[in-house]
């Protein structure tokens, strides 16, 4: 049973739009009106259903009468029952009921292709969106934000827009129709009817004002009861290493004794509001017996017209109450629609150059000049970072939790603009090269390693779709993977789950390192990663990244200062900028930051 507002017992209130008319607005008229011939027929099937529905009592009543005269001929000497037009009166409602059903299908297949095609058009505008926003917008966004509008609100909207409009369409037909439908037959009935609604208005209204505060609660104790669950499931083990059970125990029995309570008052008042309803609904249906009783001894109506007065003063309240109901489904829909048009309207990435420069003679010298950068502009992180880094060379970037290196990459990568100073690249301003030409230059091997749910060799050639079985084989073995591939089922063509749980860490990162050595890349970032991985795969990685490093200009984001003692020119970052630069040995003679920070460090490992 439907709870307030429409949701399904108790789902809570209904979430609404800040833009109500401006979002009905825009989904009318960028999507909507864009299939005016298809939602014309659905309004014309529509109207023509409910009416062919709504003629069937007044016909079935004719049926009555004709019977009823029958009988009462019968008894006085007549001829009886005219059976010739029972049957007539009978296939004529049979085919106002089918012509109606048919009306329903149509109008009900048509609008279920306009709801598709809309939200097909609104899941491809969303993923060209996806691609072309700023990283920035990640930033201050979770990933389940943004998986919400692309499932959630999309799914909303659909089913919320399919359901609406028709209901709105037929409740309005029926509502109107119903009610000339009873003014024909009788004026005096169609008034005591009418003065029955605002009752069955006033009795809805305060059982759902009376509810709707216990279904709040009733998600709310639900959440508490579902988040306490989950944080004991996910802590089973500590809670029995500390003999926890029994405190866990008494605080689930207190959470799902107010969960209880809850619901059993918002169940409660919510299955009342149908009997109640039924109840000052047969007042009416008495009323109007009486009264119309009393119409036909004056031989004002006849019986067949009170049979069907009372069936259309049955269905009178029900479009009413799915109107009612169809406004909390468009608030809901407006609301998800709101949220979609908010992520198709966010400020996308600057818009590509013109130019054009020719990446294939790039050879691999980077510069920075006076960058400075911040992912707020009134707040800079990025001060004045000056560095040059040459064809080749091994490029080291140190420094604590906070220093920048991360940001660094960022920038080299366009994943942001620099606010101020340029990032050169041959002597070529990185904003001169068009993003996609510019990130092909670029291979990166990152902390957090991901594969995607495909075969191996599918996940070794994401870089370089064009390259061959014997190339992906070479990879593979350049990166010190191909022993372990070869012990798959399937070798190459095993299939890696989502998670890619069915790997190691190690072989991840090895899988990854393959990636970047096939797509042949003229500079790399590498993100070391290997701290909680074990001694000899460790070498294994430090060995791939040699033979990957080799004859490429290399950013090694470095953790392990041990790992980077052979690097040409080692950046010591802190704060956002270059504190210190040289190699290994020059900048521990120097006994400055770069010499505290790996002495700690060693200390650290050797005390481990």
């Amino acid at each position: 049973m439907p709870g307030p507002m429409g949701g399904p017992n108790g789902a809570g209130q209904v979430q609404k739009a800040k833009n109500f008319k401006g979002t009905t607005k825009k989904l009318l008229k960028d999507y909507l009106l864009k299939y005016k011939v298809a939602l014309f027929f659905v309004v014309a099937f529509a109207i023509g259903g409910t009416i062919f529905n709504i003629v069937g009592p007044k016909i079935l009543g004719d049926a009555t009468t004709e019977i009823y005269n029958g009988v009462i001929g019968k008894l006085s000497g007549g001829t009886g029952i005219n059976f010739s037009n029972i049957a007539k009166i009978l296939l004529l409602l049979l085919g106002f009921y089918i012509l109606s059903s048919v009306f329903s299908l149509i109008q009900g297949f048509t609008m279920t292709g306009v709801t598709q095609k809309i939200t097909y058009k609104l899941r491809k505008d969303i993923a060209e969106k996806l691609n072309k926003l700023p990283m920035k917008y990640f930033d201050k966004k979770t990933n389940g934000e943004v998986l919400s509008i692309i499932t959630n609100d999309i799914d909303t909207l659909s089913q919320n827009l399919n359901q609406s409009v028709t209901e709105i369409i037929t409740s309005v037909c029926t509502v109107i129709g119903i009610l000339i439908m009873m003014l024909s037959i009788s004026f005096t009935m169609t008034i005591i009817s009418i003065i029955i609604l605002p009752i069955t208005v006033w009795v809805v209204k305060k059982i759902v004002k009376k509810s709707q505060k216990y279904f709040k609660m009733q998600q709310d104790y639900l959440g508490h009861v579902n988040g306490q669950v989950e944080e004991i499931y996910g802590g089973h083990t500590i809670v029995k290493a500390f003999n926890g059970e029994e405190e866990a125990i008494q605080n689930f029995k207190k959470a799902n004794q107010e969960l209880y309570t809850s619901g059993w008052k918002s169940q409660f008042l919510s299955g009342l509001m149908h009997p109640l309803m039924r109840f000052v609904g047969n007042i009416g249906y008495v009323a109007v017996s009486v009264v119309g009783g009393y119409l036909a001894i004056q031989g004002k109506i006849t019986v067949g017209n009170i049979q069907s007065f009372i069936q259309y003063s049955k269905r009178f309240t029900q479009p009413i109450e799915q109107i009612a109901q169809v406004s909390a489904m468009l608030q809901a829909m407006v609301a998800a629609a709101e949220r979609v048009f908010e992520f198709l309207d966010e400020a996308e990435e600057i818009k590509e150059t013109d130019k054009s420069v020719n990446t294939d003679k790039i050879k691999g010298n980077i510069e920075f000049k006076n960058v400075q950068f911040g992912y707020d502009e009134n707040k800079i992180i990025i001060n004045n970072f000056n560095a040059k880094a040459n064809e080749g060379q091994k490029i080291a970037i140190v420094g604590p939790t906070g220093a920048g290196k991360t940001t660094m990459v960022k920038l080299l990568m366009r994943f942001y603009d620099v606010n101020s100073g340029e990032i050169l690249v041959d002597g070529h301003n990185i904003k001169d090269i068009k993003r996609g030409e510019l990130r092909k230059m670029f291979g990166m091997v990152l902390q957090d390693t991901w594969l995607f749910g495909g075969t191996v060799k599918e996940n070794i050639k994401y870089g370089n779709p064009e390259a061959n079985e014997s190339e992906v084989i070479e990879a593979a073995k350049a990166a010190h993977v191909h022993h372990f591939i070869k012990t798959l089922p399937n070798g190459y063509n095993s299939v890696l789950n989502e998670e890619s749980s069915n790997v190691s860490a190690g072989q991840k990162q090895l899988l990854t390192i393959a990636r970047v050595i096939l797509a042949d890349p003229k500079i790399l970032i590498l993100d070391e990663a290997t701290s909680s991985i074990d001694t000899r795969t460790e070498i294994q990685i430090q060995d791939a990244m040699d033979n990957l490093m080799k004859g490429r200009t290399s950013f090694i984001i470095a953790h392990r200062l041990s790992t980077i003692k052979n690097a040409d020119l080692i950046l010591v970052m802190d704060h956002g900028d270059v504190v210190e630069q040289g190699t290994h040995e020059e900048l521990l003679a120097k006994n400055g930051f770069y010499a505290e920070l790996y002495n700690s460090q060693f200390d650290v490992e050797e005390a481990g």
